[in-house]
């Protein structure tokens, strides 16, 4: 698997939101790791159709449908009802069930695709405080996304990988300072990538692992495997 590395202590748990799954394959792989899986509303029922059915349900439930909601509760589903009227999108809701489950590590699924500003309110979770602390991830079939802090108590993240891949570094919130990098094929050396442009975008793996430290600001990394670049789908 492709992903930063680190130590988990703790349940993986796998959040599925009701996007677009374009790769159901690769996300049926993210699913049988997981130690429990939350489905937010809809996204129920696609699971129950690859069957991998959700252990939790969270949401307003009105996208899924009454008779597969009931039957996954007479199944020993835990369903988390929540009103229509409420601030935060279901996915959001689940990701906070991930946590009070003790979740430390978190794949979200089923994030992107669709609504432009659907998509963007879900890169945008990784940004909950909640999360701070426990490695989450977003994960489409073909890249992942994930944060990498300067104010964190390690700072930097090291990401494994392959010769090729494509690695994507974009500031969040503000400008990212002091950005260092190893591995990469255009390096950065204690520079800064500024909030708004493009700079941090489309760098590429020398080896199988990237170290990516800065000292202040936030950055949204998007790793993308070569082999997935390749298939025409960066």
């Amino acid at each position: 698997m492709v992903a930063p590395v680190a130590a988990h202590q703790g349940p993986h748990v796998v959040v599925v939101a009701n996007g677009e799954f374009a790769y159901p394959q690769r996300l049926e792989e993210a699913l049988d790791a997981a130690d429990t899986i939350i489905a937010a509303d809809g996204a129920a029922a696609w699971l129950v159709a690859h069957g991998r059915p959700p252990h939790l349900l969270v949401g307003d439930m009105d996208s899924i449908a009454p008779a597969l909601a009931e039957r996954l509760a007479d199944s020993g589903c835990r369903l988390v009802h929540h009103p229509t009227h409420k601030d935060e999108t279901d996915t959001e809701l689940a990701l906070y069930e991930a946590v009070a489950l003790g979740a430390r590590r978190i794949t979200l699924l089923g994030a992107l695709g669709g609504r432009i500003d659907h998509a963007m309110a879900n890169i945008m979770l990784l940004l909950m405080p909640v999360l701070t602390g426990i490695e989450t991830t977003i994960y489409d079939g073909q890249s992942r996304l994930f944060l990498i802090r300067g104010d964190a108590p390690s700072p930097g993240a090291t990401i494994a990988g392959a010769p090729g891949d494509v690695l994507s570094l974009i500031p969040l919130g503000g400008d990212a300072e002091g950005v260092r990098t190893e591995g990469l094929e255009y390096p950065l050396r204690d520079e800064t990538l500024a909030f708004g442009p493009a700079r941090g975008v489309s760098n590429v793996f020398l080896g199988t692992r990237a170290r990516v430290t800065l000292r202040h600001g936030i950055l949204l990394a998007v790793h993308t495997p070569r082999r997935h670049v390749e298939e025409g789908v960066e």
